[in-house]
């Protein structure tokens, strides 16, 4: 080998060297960065005394209500990095600065929070986890809703993202969610998740990095591939584009690798856990029919709480199973209560929910003036006439007294449209009419002429009286005449009306609870008010039993009651 050949080898060899240097690997990247400008998700947020409301956490988990005051325990890097690196996981779980400021926040500032989700995790999970396996997907992306939602469904972030897994409306909509005014499906546990997981897959299948995805996911694809061409050619991952994202999404792996650690490692940190107090097991039915939710609460004696809890995709405690077949969650007895007395419930106060599907307008008269004598009175009538082979709409509008154009109005029929025989036409016509005012009815009081008798003395050709009297002895008569209308017309005393009897006050009593009673049948029977009931009976919650003995306050007149 000469000499030039040794040169060019020694000047290779040293151009690699400086570009190792200048490009460090993935793992330098991901194991050394920092970030000053972190961004929490809003599911840091939530406030954990609202959630301890949740109906679950209160019936089925028992929660440390001091978890925020119990001292932590502080893991070391290296403990950590061993945690991570111990899961059995698909996805990558690297450690640097960044995570370590997530794991910190969820183990020593929201640790109240920690428990309430592990307590709520007792029902999501296995939906979650059910969806995952069925669509070969890693496990760990289960804890994605944590992140998202801290596992609330019915939680709207500041940008209209809603449910566990905080759906867009576009992005719902595109994975064949139902989003309108009575049914929002990114509410409902099941549905929502498994659009998550087909979508998390379509993401996986596009970029083939798990980290991209969930990326993704966050603050979707554009963003994503606009990093990517930022960042320059050559196969990259979050880590490598982490610098070119949104500041949100540059913390959203990060949190996610967090979420998976804390609710894996919680008891290293002292956080207690959350125990179920006893399994919910639960069956859906699908109801064909449109119901409100007070008459399922009414008749099966099941709290608002619990069916809200249980169905949180039905946004005005309806199901509009008329239009067609929606799922109902319930506890798994109840699921067969509800199918065996599906039209007791349906009967109950079903005049108050019923929805009117035909409405014709009244046929009102509107006054269009007056004068002295009466008033000019406008009538609106509705009729329906099927046309008859060979008639057009001119000839219909002739007959009936109107035009061509407001039939097309009253019809919404297109501009050029006719009709054909068969066809059924709403007809509104006006009719003007004079309407003469009732002549005037005197109410004085009509005075029959008294007898002769009571007249005074007989008639002057009977009395012989003389002419010049007679002036004297009509004046007189007329005077008697005038004091009996008098007597007549003036009101008769009434007699005074006897006092009411005083109504004897109402009295407190006591309930035996039969099947089908809860605290607002109670409550409107007795005419008292459900927060009365509870606090006669210390009760904390609407749960009572068949059998159970419950105070009824009297009621206090003069005060609403609710």
């Amino acid at each position: 080998m000469n000499k030039l050949s040794n040169i060019l080898i020694a000047f290779a060899l040293g151009a690699a060297a400086v570009s190792s240097q200048a490009a460090p690997s993935v793992l330098g990247i991901r194991d050394s960065i920092r970030d000053n400008a972190i961004i929490y998700p809003e599911s840091f947020e939530r406030d954990v005394r609202r959630m301890q409301d949740d109906w679950y956490l209160r019936r089925y988990a028992a929660l440390d209500d001091k978890a925020d005051t119990r001292s932590s325990v502080e893991a070391t890097d290296r403990e950590i990095i061993e945690r991570l690196q111990a899961m059995p996981t698909t996805i990558e779980m690297p450690y640097n600065s960044v995570v370590r400021s997530y794991i910190d926040m969820y183990t020593q500032r929201r640790r109240q929070l920690v428990e309430n989700m592990l307590g709520l995790s007792h029902y999501y999970m296995p939906i979650f986890e059910e969806a995952l396996d069925r669509h070969d997907m890693p496990m760990e992306l289960k804890y994605l809703p944590v992140i998202e939602s801290a596992l609330n469904p019915v939680a709207v972030s500041r940008v209209g993202a809603t449910g566990l897994w905080q759906f867009m409306l576009p992005t719902a909509t595109g994975q064949g969610l139902e989003v309108n005014s009575l049914v929002d499906e990114r509410r409902d546990p099941y549905r929502a998740t498994d659009a998550a997981v087909r979508y998390l897959k379509t993401l996986y299948n596009t970029y083939g990095d798990w980290s991209l995805a969930i990326a993704a996911y966050n603050c979707g694809p554009g963003n994503v591939n606009k990093a990517l061409r930022r960042a320059g050619g050559g196969k990259k991952d979050f880590w490598q584009i982490y610098p070119f994202l949104p500041a949100e999404t540059r913390g959203y792996v990060p949190a996610f690798i967090a979420a998976n650690y804390v609710m894996t490692y919680y008891g290293a940190h002292n956080i207690a856990p959350a125990l179920a107090r006893r399994p919910l097991t639960v069956d859906s039915v699908h109801v064909s029919r449109r119901v409100h939710f007070e008459q399922i609460a009414d008749v099966m004696g099941i709290t608002l709480d619990e069916l809200r809890a249980l169905n949180p995709q039905y946004r005005k405690d309806i199901i509009p199973g008329h239009i067609k077949p929606y799922p109902l969650v319930l506890p798994s007895l109840q699921a067969y209560a509800y199918i065996a007395n599906e039209d007791s419930i349906i009967n109950h106060n079903a005049t108050r929910y019923a929805v009117r599907d035909v409405v014709e307008p009244a046929n009102g008269a509107t006054i269009q003036g007056s004068d002295a004598k009466g008033e000019y009175v406008e009538e609106t009538s509705v009729k329906y006439h099927k046309v008859k082979k060979g008639e057009t709409l001119s000839s219909i509008a002739r007959r009936y007294g109107t035009t061509t154009t407001a039939l097309r109005r009253d019809n919404r029929m297109r501009r050029k449209a006719g009709v054909r025989a068969g066809q059924s036409l709403k007809i509104v016509t006006t009719t003007r009419r004079y309407v003469p005012k009732p002549a005037p009815v005197d109410t004085m009081p009509q005075v029959e002429p008294a007898p002769a008798d009571t007249l005074g003395p007989a008639p002057m050709e009977a009395a012989g009286m003389q002419p010049d009297s007679v002036a004297a002895d009509t004046a007189a008569r007329s005077a008697q005449a005038t004091e009996v209308a008098r007597a007549m017309a003036a009101p008769k005393p009434q007699p005074k009306a006897k006092p009411a009897p005083k109504a004897s006050a109402p009295k407190a009593t006591t309930h035996t609870v039969r099947s089908g009673d809860s605290l607002y049948k109670l409550a409107k029977k007795y005419g008292v008010g459900v927060d009365d009931i509870r606090a006669a009976n210390s009760l904390k919650n609407d749960d009572i039993k068949i059998g159970q003995k419950i105070k009824i306050p009297a009621p206090k007149s003069g005060k609403k009651r609710r």
